[in-house]
């Protein structure tokens, strides 16, 4: 879809820090992170929201969803991971994705309060999404 900036890192007009990419999916860091590490699923085809997606297409985004939960604990030793999905309120961009953040105890984070960071660099970043990867291949 013209001006969406998910379709453009699916298409790969716009970068982005892969983590993983199949023929259904991408998943790729959020460039401003509540903590290193969190990473968004997106389907390759155009859904505005989780209400949109294809049944065909509803159990692999679960399915990776929940490979990407266990990736924030191998590796990166996180304790747990926060899981989420907004459909139009909050959604800052309107092509539906599943955030999977790293979490720890005392971390910091509080209900749906999410406090931002940066990686330090690209090189930062790639290695967070290196670390990802290796688990989930």
């Amino acid at each position: 879809m013209a001006g969406c900036v998910f379709c453009a890192i699916v298409a790969g007009e716009t970068p982005a820090h892969l983590v993983h990419e199949d023929d259904a999916f991408v998943a790729f860091l959020d460039a401003r992170p509540v903590f290193k590490g969190h990473t968004l699923l997106a389907p390759r085809e155009h859904v505005d929201t989780l209400p949109d997606l294809p049944g065909a297409l509803r159990d692999p985004f679960l399915a990776l969803a929940q490979r990407l939960a266990v990736a924030m604990q191998e590796g990166l030793e996180a304790q747990g991971s926060f899981v989420a999905v907004n459909n139009v309120v909050s959604q800052s961009v309107p092509h539906l994705h599943l955030h999977v953040v790293p979490r720890t105890k005392g971390d910091g984070l509080r209900g749906f309060f999410w406090p931002r960071t940066k990686y330090d660099d690209a090189e930062d970043a790639s290695r967070y999404a290196s670390r990802l990867r290796s688990v989930l291949e």
